[in-house]
């Protein structure tokens, strides 16, 4: 089994200022820039002011913003030099009195499709709980709209940037210090180490749980505490060895190197925990961990090109061992590296799924195969290898759309469990224990908590 020396955990500052990482040292290797932390501690607001406005009188009330009506739009003036502006018909459309917004189920009332395009304001004022909006009606209507919110959702101009989920990169050296709960912790009813152990996911893409009961049934309930299981072609909750009772090589012996799991889908599976129930007769079977979006920063810094060949160039992929399934999805957007908004979100990389490259223009197919040799180059640096030989009662879950996965060839008999969890079921959970646990701070205004379930109407999310 490979294994690299263990050693401290370093933190390096990347330029930009708002970056984290650990730092991961190589002597062939210059320094670079490693992409991680996005802090989520506040939002940056727009220093960018607007014109002043004029006409019309302006409605304010000591140290609160100033509202005035006009023609399209309400303005509102934070302080002498910023300004945002609010279309009649967006406020309208997103009052939330108990008329418009059902404070329980957190669904919209209002028909958008009653409201005249035209609507215009009689009177706003600036009060202490919100900008007060009343509305032209046959029956008088009144909105409020909270202070904070306003802020959050102001998008003329934009002035508040959404929390962005902290990352931390990592490569070998993680191997002194890895994150891990016990089982205990994951377990308890407070939640609160349910919450330690997602957020270790979230940040670093992995996270060991200790002290697991060594059966299916520990281990299954283990599982269903992020979410409800994914159902694939291998089962719900799967209990295997290397019978090859499934059309796939993790069903036999031979080394798997770093991937990620369904890449043949269109919507590859969030999470993957699995955990060694025994190994008996036998040696090998080490464990492999790649931090995919700490590979793809170096591929980023190193060979921009490959970069983007990799984030442009579909690849095709299909899943065909099992007689009943056939899984080819369409490629249109399957590239190694998936990009939204111009950040990384999903790492799709499985070699030996790989179907043929059809969608390549001529120009590509020479550069796109020394971009895939780069980037396994890459992903197979000792710089990159994390391995660790997993025991029964040591359990361990993964980002599969980040964190890539392997083992080293095995012998004798080895059971492994485990199951998949969809990446919305899991990202709905640590949402729910963020709400308890680390609220963000436009709930907390005092004038937006109107609830009837615990979450406010004003939250965020909605």
């Amino acid at each position: 089994m490979r294994r690299h020396a263990a050693s401290s955990l370093l933190n390096s500052a990347c330029r930009g200022g708002a970056y984290k990482a650990l730092a991961i040292s190589h002597a062939a290797r210059p320094s670079i820039p490693l992409v991680a932390r996005l802090s989520t501690s506040g939002r940056r607001f727009s220093e960018s002011p607007l014109a002043q406005p004029t006409n019309h009188e302006i409605q304010r009330s000591p140290e609160l913003p100033s509202s005035r009506i006009d023609d399209k739009k309400v303005v509102l003036g934070w302080d002498t030099t910023t300004y945002s502006r609010f279309h009649h018909i967006w406020l309208r459309d997103h009052c939330r009195c108990p008329h418009c917004f059902h404070p329980h189920t957190k669904q919209r009332l209002v028909n958008t499709f009653e409201i005249p395009p035209e609507i215009k304001p009689t009177h706003v004022e600036s009060k202490p709980e919100g900008l007060e909006v009343h509305w032209p009606s046959s029956q008088p209507h009144t909105s409020i709209y909270p202070w904070s919110w306003l802020r959050y959702n102001s998008y003329d101009p934009p002035m508040m940037q959404p929390p962005k989920p902290e990352r931390i990169l990592w490569g070998s050296k993680i191997l002194q210090d890895p994150p891990t709960v016990t089982h205990e912790e994951a377990m308890a009813s407070d939640d609160s180490g349910l919450f330690k152990w997602l957020s270790y996911v979230d940040k670093f893409g992995f996270c060991f749980i200790s002290g697991v009961p060594a059966t299916p049934e520990a281990t299954e309930e283990l599982s269903r505490r992020i979410g409800f299981i994914r159902e694939t072609q291998y089962g719900t909750f799967w209990d295997f060895t290397s019978d090859l009772a499934k059309g796939d090589t993790a069903y036999t012996t031979l080394a798997l190197g770093a991937h990620t799991d369904t890449t043949y889908f269109t919507d590859p599976c969030g999470l993957q925990l699995f955990h060694l129930l025994e190994h008996t007769g036998g040696t090998g079977g080490a464990t492999l961990l790649v931090d995919g979006f700490y590979v793809a920063s170096i591929l980023k810094e190193l060979h921009p090109e490959a970069y983007e060949l990799l984030s442009t160039v579909p690849v095709p992929t299909h899943a065909a061992g099992e007689a009943d399934a056939l899984f080819a999805p369409n490629t249109a957007n399957t590239p190694v590296l998936k990009h939204e908004a111009g950040e990384l979100v999903q790492v799709r990389w499985n070699n030996d799924d790989r179907s043929v490259l059809r969608d390549l223009r001529p120009d590509q197919v020479e550069p796109w195969y020394d971009a895939i040799r780069t980037w396994y180059k890459l992903l197979t640096s000792p710089d990159s290898e994390y391995w660790v030989q997993l025991s029964p009662g040591t359990a361990v879950v993964v980002d599969n759309q980040r964190v890539l996965h392997g083992r080293s060839a095995f012998d004798g008999k080895r059971r492994m469990c485990g199951a998949y969890i969809g990446m919305d079921e899991y990202r709905s959970k640590l949402a729910v224990l963020k709400e308890k646990f680390a609220p963000d701070p436009v709930t907390q205004d005092t004038a937006a908590t109107s609830s009837v379930n615990g979450r406010s109407i004003w939250h965020p999310a909605l």
